[in-house]
């Protein structure tokens, strides 16, 4: 017996039918995960900006997870330099340092770590200022066993490895990671950065780059092909 709306909603936000969760969602569904997948979709396929925009605003401002959210937002149209606010830096920072403070576990705390690291390293362009972040986000996925977060992490530290390597075995591992866990969207991302540092001769990297840029023009993820990720 399938449990819940809320049930359905994740398992098609793990295929990365954004369009569908949200359907069954509807207007008087969890609102925190609405808002969460509403983000998600803007981040994929930077579509529906202002409906994400409005289910974050929708939630209590002092939660860990609006905050988060709207640190998101803010940090996306800055990275993805889609209609980037003036203020969008310093909102970011401040909203992710008051998530960190009211997580309401590590387990989340461990994902405000993770984003508050990619602003630091992908907008300010300051690794050693976003590894404390990395490396804290990296451990909370360590305790509590979150496979996703660890992936997502060790793609962003990898490129700092000097051993070419052991570069790849990190790219490598985060896409195994994430296969584990059955995130269609994540695993695509992974794909491609796998790709990017493999030989251009080299099988594999043939095989990835077409299942990646087959599935992000199946899920219509603009970003993708170029092999960028969050």
């Amino acid at each position: 017996m399938i449990a819940d709306d809320a049930y359905i909603a994740r398992r098609l936000q793990t295929l990365g039918d954004w369009d569908a969760a949200l359907a069954v969602l509807g207007p008087d569904g969890d609102p925190e995960l609405r808002a969460e997948i509403a983000v998600e979709r803007w981040f994929f396929r930077m579509e529906d900006h202002d409906d994400a925009e409005k289910a974050v605003a929708a939630l209590d401002p002092a939660s860990p997870t609006a905050q988060l959210l709207t640190a998101r937002l803010a940090y996306s149209r800055l990275l993805f330099r889609r209609d980037p606010r003036p203020d969008d830096r310093a909102v970011a920072e401040a909203a992710y340092r008051a998530a960190a403070a009211s997580a309401r576990d590590e387990a989340q705390r461990g994902w405000i770590e993770f984003h508050w690291a990619v602003l630091l390293d992908n907008i300010d362009e300051d690794f050693a200022a976003a590894l404390p972040h990395y490396d804290a986000a990296l451990g909370i996925a360590a305790a509590t066993g979150d496979g996703l977060l660890e992936s997502i992490v060790i793609r962003h530290t990898a490129a700092q490895e000097q051993d070419a390597g052991k570069r790849t075995a990190l790219y490598r591992r985060s896409l195994h990671l994430r296969a584990a866990v059955g995130i269609r969207p994540q695993i695509l991302a992974a794909q491609a950065a796998l790709a990017q540092h493999l030989p251009e001769d080299d099988p594999e990297r043939a095989t990835l780059l077409e299942t990646s840029r087959a599935g992000a023009k199946e899920l219509r993820i603009g970003w993708l092909p170029a092999g960028d990720e969050d």
